[in-house]
Formats: structure tokens, sequence, C-alpha cells
């Protein structure tokens, strides 16, 4: 478990800071930040802690080699020579994704494809067998970059993306998961306390999100990990890990927890997933008008992703003017709205403390800070 090992963590674009201080706090070392995630360094139990503790990232890929391709051969015969014996048996399963950009290769599909064909046939030629593609639960999951002639190879501790946190009975048309909405949250600063409220929102995941953080569970607790079944798993200091997230977990908080919604589909996912995320009894969750529903306190956080982009429904307009007036019978309130839309945000006609860039699913939104203080004569004033 000492040597040391690169790890390269995936995230959503804009919340590599929000990452990078995640990592640090795990005890990751020689971090280096790139577009959309951080490279570091740590022994394989940073890689175990990373998949059960991070709450902003995706993916976690050891990485097992890093090479030149200048024409297609290279890959495949790079490939060809790793001693995957090490990794897998012939009889086990493998899956390759790859992300290509500016190659000899003119699909990833085609250099996915290559990766394969290269760990299987040294496979056939040494044993006569050779590993099965498993593209749902494969034992081994390989990730291959190859950007401008340079192909990183890693292998992904998780198996699946760590947005999948286990509570969503199913998965949401909204672009906001479960890593983006945590991500949103550290990245506006949330430290677990307080009162926070939610007036639109829909599935729940950032009050869920929240109450884990305020609660200190580790994401992963109820999830599998690819590296469970690898042939170097650590078992003992896996369990361990396990045994020091458990004896963090708090089951109850001072901190509130409200959210409001319209819709009342959305609202019986919310409920199944506060359920299913073991936070029910910390929750509360209901049917309310943003038009007239008020809390009974002025909240000391506010966080919510209004309808926007892909999620136009209704009159989205009038929404963002109720959210408006909500805002400004708030006093003290540090609000955090996330905006697909300029439009739309101009119409809360409030002034944001702060513009933080955030990738929701496919579109490039902004996740606006609004400082809300007491009423003077010309009404709320923001900062």
């Amino acid at each position: 478990m000492t040597a040391l090992r690169t790890f390269d963590v995936a995230c959503t674009l804009g919340l590599e800071t929000v990452l990078e201080d995640e990592l640090k706090a795990l005890g990751a070392g020689n971090l280096r930040p790139r577009r959309g995630g951080v490279v570091c360094e740590g022994d394989l139990a940073l890689g175990y802690r990373a998949c059960l503790w991070l709450r902003s990232a995706v993916r976690v890929l050891e990485r097992l080699a890093v090479f030149d391709v200048d024409v297609e051969q290279d890959l495949y015969d790079r490939v060809a020579a790793m001693e995957w014996e090490a990794l897998l048996g012939p009889d086990d399963t493998l899956a390759v994704e790859a992300t290509v950009r500016g190659s000899v290769h003119a699909s990833p599909q085609f250099a996915a494809l290559r990766v394969k064909d290269a760990i299987c046939d040294r496979f056939r030629e040494r044993t006569g067998r050779r590993p099965s593609v498993d593209r749902e639960a494969p034992l081994l999951p390989l990730h291959l970059r190859l950007v401008k002639g340079r192909a990183t190879l890693g292998r992904d501790l998780a198996g699946e993306s760590l947005h999948r946190r286990g509570y969503r009975p199913i998965q949401v048309k909204s672009p906001l998961n479960e890593a983006t909405a945590a991500g949103i949250l550290l990245l506006g600063g949330y430290d677990g306390t307080g009162f926070m409220l939610d007036p639109m929102c829909g599935s729940a995941t950032l009050l869920i999100e929240a109450a884990w953080i305020a609660t200190d569970r580790a994401p992963g607790l109820d999830r599998r990990f690819a590296f469970t079944a690898w042939p170097d798993f650590d078992e003992p200091a896996w369990r361990e890990i396990v045994g020091e997230a458990l004896e963090r977990l708090r089951p109850t908080t001072e901190a509130r927890f409200v959210g409001v919604d319209i819709h009342g589909g959305a609202l019986t996912i919310a409920n199944k997933s506060i359920e299913a995320a073991g936070v029910d009894h910390l929750l509360e969750v209901g049917r309310g008008d943003i038009d007239t529903w008020r809390p009974d306190a002025p909240p000391d956080w506010l966080f919510t992703n209004p309808p926007w982009g892909e999620r136009l429904t209704g009159d989205v307009e009038r929404s963002w003017g109720a959210l408006a007036e909500l805002l400004r019978e708030c006093p003290g309130v540090r609000a955090h709205v996330l905006s697909g839309s300029p439009e739309l945000s101009g119409r809360l006609r409030l002034k944001a403390d702060r513009r933080w860039p955030v990738r929701s699913g496919q579109i490039d939104s902004r996740l606006l800070r609004y400082l809300i203080h007491e009423r003077d004569e010309q009404g709320a004033v923001s900062r």
C-alpha cells in the first residue's frame, strides 16, 4: 500500500478547485489541476479513500501507462507490451472507454477497440484463452485518453461514475447530478450549519447532499466499487477505511433543511430519494408555490436550481420573478442560484456578489451568489 501511484480524478467543469481541496484533505500529494479534474499522487489507500469520500468527483483513475502515439500501430504495440497478467486473468472481463482528440486514431470507438484487442491478443498468445468484454460490470474497467498523440491509460477504481450514490430511484432528466450538486454546495462555501432552503427543490438532490455534508457521511458508503474484486485488493485496509467513515458518521445534526416544489411528481421522487439516502428524519420537503410560499424563518443558506435550458416548462419567467421576491424577504441569507440563462437570471434584478462558471449537463452555466441585506427605503439590497 505504500508505493506511490498516480491518480487522475475527474469532475464537472468548474469544480476543479473544490476537487483539489477535497483531495488535499484526504492527504493527496503533488496535486496538478487540469481542465475537468486533478492529477495527484498517493498510495492505493488514497484511491480507496477518494472513491469513498470525494463528493465532487465522478471518476478516480489509477494511471497504468503514459506514452506517445505517433502512428496507429503504436497504441496496439504499447498496450500489448504491458504486463496485464497482474491485473486480470484470461477468464475475467474487461471494458475500455476512450476519449480521443487530435489523434491519428479516427474515433474513440476505434481506439478503445485497439486497446481491447492488444490485451486479448496477449492473453491468447500466452494462454490460448482471452478475457471477454462486459460493458455493464467488467472486472477491469479501463479508460484511455488520447490527446494530440499522448496516450494515458488508467483503470477505473469505482467502475461506475461516482455521482451514482445509490439513493435515486431513477435517473431524472435534470442535468444536476449528485456530484455536481455536492460540488456546487462546496463551491458556495456551505459548511453544514444553519438553516438551508431550496424553494424549487425538484428531486431534492441539493438538500440530500447538504444533509450528508452536515452529518459527515461519506457519499460512497452504500455502493460497490470495482477495486474490491481486483487481484491486488487490500481488504484489511479497505475495512479500516470504511470503519473510520462509519465512526465519523453523525446520526443527526442541528442544521435544518427545507425544500418545496410545485410539481407533485418531482416530490414523489424526492421523498423516495430522501428515504433511500437515510435523511428522512432531517429534511422537511413539501408542496408549495414559490409565488406564495414563505419559510417560517429567514434561512442562512439558499441553494436552488430553477428551471432553465432543457428544463423550460410552464411560466419559467414568472418563477424567476417570484424567486426574486422570495430572496428580498430573506434578509441575511447567502443565496446561490444555478443559471444557464443570463436572460432569466437578469429577472432577479439583483447584483451577484460572485459568479462561478459550472458545466451542468451539456450547458455552460453560472453559480450566482447573492448576499441579501436588511430592507431599506429602496427595498432589499444585494451585493
